[in-house]
């Protein structure tokens, strides 16, 4: 089978590989059929490193992704204790946790210290013909849901997962910094969480648009304005009830904390580059900001499937480019280089 190994940084090599096993006990073998690209994926790629978690080997890189079920263990059983057939259709949550220890007890997978991750080094990702996966961690996707948006339920998780932790409430104000893929969804499910009033700010005008049609009251280019006085003066200075981070959390988690009101909640979901948090102290302290970092998703997929299924997200509008696996490596130089258009890439690894 071919597969595409990320070797170092934007160094991305497609080659022969062998075969996955037989699959194990509580395990299924995936014929993959398409993987999104996401924007943590790109940190791997430029870098060779996300957080304190640094490729020291070649590794495959892709967690959003869909495939058809191949191969059956046994006790195959998916994500909501059914089993699985050969034939059928399915997404995967890619974070494996021990289902054993403290967190996961509590109803906190995502925070299990004992997971690993499919796409994140050292476990192979998605981006070749055929991969084992956890029974448990597949979905049965419906006909309503094409090949190619299966993927973009990983994405629709993590924006669902942050709108759970931001609370909204009914006519809550809400500002977004970042409307790529993930930022555009939690604008869009802060609509129907029942927001009055959602900022969306982005560098580049195509996702703007979209968060104009999706939506948004309002959805400002930040190289045309400053977004702390936009909210400000549409707010008449009171400031939102929830600001959420959606970027590079660069300096713009700085800004969501000023454009959050007294008393405000401050979402923080992109990750930094550098791995730093900035974030000047007086100005949360003084603001008495409740900040949640938002880590993935828990308990996400049977309600992603249903938006996406009754079209009340319409996850086919976020993709823009389209790849073979043969492509990858110009799929990551694409998305890196933020090229003209670009929203999500999804590749293509078999028909």
């Amino acid at each position: 089978m071919q597969a595409a190994r990320l070797h170092g940084p934007k160094d991305i090599r497609v080659a022969a590989e062998p075969e996955p096993p037989p699959p194990a006990r509580g395990e299924v073998t995936l014929a993959i059929k398409t993987v999104g690209l996401c924007g943590s994926d790109l940190h791997m790629y430029e870098t060779g490193r996300i957080g304190y978690t640094v490729a020291s080997q070649p590794f495959i890189l892709g967690h959003e992704f869909m495939g058809v079920v191949a191969a059956v263990g046994a006790n195959a059983l998916d994500g909501e204790h059914q089993p699985l057939q050969v034939g059928q259709r399915v997404a995967v949550e890619p974070a494996v946790p021990c289902w054993r220890c403290e967190l996961c007890e509590r109803g906190h997978p995502n925070l299990c210290p004992n997971h690993y991750f499919y796409g994140l080094f050292p476990e192979d990702g998605a981006l070749r013909e055929r991969m084992n996966v956890s029974a448990r961690n597949c979905f049965p996707l419906p006909d309503a849901i094409s090949d190619e948006v299966g993927p973009l339920l990983e994405t629709l998780g993590v924006a669902i997962h942050a709108i759970d932790l931001s609370k909204i409430r009914i006519a809550s104000s809400v500002a977004v910094i970042g409307a790529g893929p993930v930022g555009l969804l939690i604008a869009r499910l802060a609509i129907l969480a029942g927001a009055s009033q959602v900022f969306a700010f982005d560098k580049f005008d195509w996702r703007l648009r979209v968060a104009d049609a999706w939506g948004a009251t309002y959805a400002y280019n930040v190289d045309d304005c400053d977004p702390v006085d936009v909210v400000m003066d549409l707010t008449g200075g009171r400031g939102v009830d929830v600001a959420i981070e959606a970027a590079w959390s660069d300096h713009s988690v700085q800004q969501a904390a000023e454009m959050a009101r007294y008393g405000g909640r401050l979402v923080i979901v992109g990750i930094a580059p550098d791995d730093r948090l900035r974030l000047q102290h007086s100005t949360a302290r003084r603001k008495g900001l409740t900040i949640m970092m938002s880590r993935r998703m828990k308990h996400t997929y049977p309600r992603a499937i249903e938006l996406a299924r009754s079209g009340v997200v319409k996850l086919e509008e976020l993709v823009s480019h389209r790849f073979d696996l043969s492509q990858t490596a110009a799929a990551y130089a694409c998305n890196a280089a933020y090229e003209r258009g670009i929203n999500k890439v999804i590749l293509r690894v078999s028909c």
